[in-house]
């Protein structure tokens, strides 16, 4: 499914080599697939990118968010605040589908998301189209 193809693509774009970046990869891919909500990510479509950074924008952390889209120093963020941040229903959803705890789910997210965030903004905006054709275009 789309979560699979995009933990995919995440794990490569964070250099996944090994159980763990592929599996930061397939949270952060099963993550987007859900607040994408099945949608078409294409053009015109709503990227879940946009909406992820959105929703830890409006849940105070937006110094993190902009440092990640930002070209310089990324701050962290941390497992308490991401589960904070996401809905109760998709972070269960999430760690179901990469068979952890929702609080190792919510870490493992932390720990990966600002390197993926500052990857596929290397503009210092986040990009249009497909996420899907973002991730691609990153991939060097």
């Amino acid at each position: 499914m789309a979560g699979n193809d995009l933990g995919s693509l995440l794990g490569g774009l964070l250099g996944g080599t090994g159980g763990q970046s592929g599996g930061a990869g397939s949270l952060l891919g099963s993550l987007l697939g859900a607040l994408a909500g099945g949608k078409s990510t294409g053009a015109g479509g709503a990227n879940p990118l946009g909406g992820l950074l959105d929703m830890l924008t409006k849940s105070g952390l937006t110094d993190q968010t902009q440092s990640w889209v930002g070209t310089g120093e990324n701050k962290p963020v941390s497992g308490a605040q991401i589960a904070e941040a996401l809905s109760d229903g998709t972070l269960q959803k999430v760690a179901a589908d990469a068979g952890v705890s929702p609080q190792e789910a919510a870490d493992r997210i932390a720990q990966t998301l600002p390197e993926a965030v500052d990857k596929l903004t290397p503009n210092g905006s986040v990009p249009q189209g497909s996420l899907e054709d973002i991730i691609r275009e990153q991939r060097l």
